[in-house]
């Protein structure tokens, strides 16, 4: 009888088991990990920039301590970027989070279009090995959000689609917010870092 019910008891979890895969549950928990790992990938990009903006700045005061406003107001955004504690499931603090980031940006730019005003500033290897680094991980950040922006959405139609719409119910999966399209071009556009015009020695 025993042998009976432990067949019974498996053959039940074996085919819950198909029932479940038939109906996207471990497709959307693929998913579900893709978008992490791609989220948590922006965030170490994003991490990456804030950690060389210090050092920036320290370099462009020691050329430029009269342009105090824009080196306070890179300082000031990079503290306001890192200080928010972003939930990526969460509209509101993803929309703050990007706002946060793009105000970031644009600092960094005007602080870079500053920085042409200085021929010295701009010959010294430290800028320009910083800027180098900079601009390759704006061009990072730009392809890691490209690929959370599509994990999501591939995320997003799966569990509309049926019968699978029908299981992320059951288990409570849910839609989850993406970068809005207004900020898009806000965010995505990195600092520009031009090397053709080659720096004239301070007269």
């Amino acid at each position: 009888m025993r042998s009976i019910l432990r067949a019974s008891w498996l053959l039940a979890v074996l085919v819950a088991g198909f029932g479940l895969s038939g109906c996207g549950y471990n497709n959307i928990q693929t998913l579900d990990e893709q978008t992490k790992s791609a989220w948590s990938e922006v965030l170490n990009q994003y991490q990456r920039r804030a950690d060389l903006i210090p050092n920036l700045v320290n370099t462009v005061k020691g050329y430029a301590q009269q342009e105090q406003a824009v080196l306070i107001g890179v300082t000031e955004a990079r503290a306001k970027a890192t200080s928010i504690k972003v939930d990526a499931n969460n509209p509101e603090s993803l929309k703050q989070f990007q706002q946060a980031q793009g105000q970031l940006s644009g600092a960094l730019s005007r602080l870079l279009v500053v920085s042409e005003n200085y021929p010295q500033l701009k010959s010294d290897q430290n800028f320009r090995d910083l800027q180098v680094q900079l601009e390759g991980t704006e061009n990072r950040i730009t392809v890691a959000r490209n690929r959370y922006i599509q994990s999501v959405q591939d995320y997003n139609t799966t569990i509309r689609q049926f019968p699978v719409n029908l299981t992320a119910k059951m288990f409570g999966a849910q839609i989850k917010p993406n970068f809005a399209v207004e900020n898009e071009a806000q965010i995505a556009k990195p600092p520009a870092v031009d090397f053709s015009a080659p720096a004239k020695p301070a007269g």
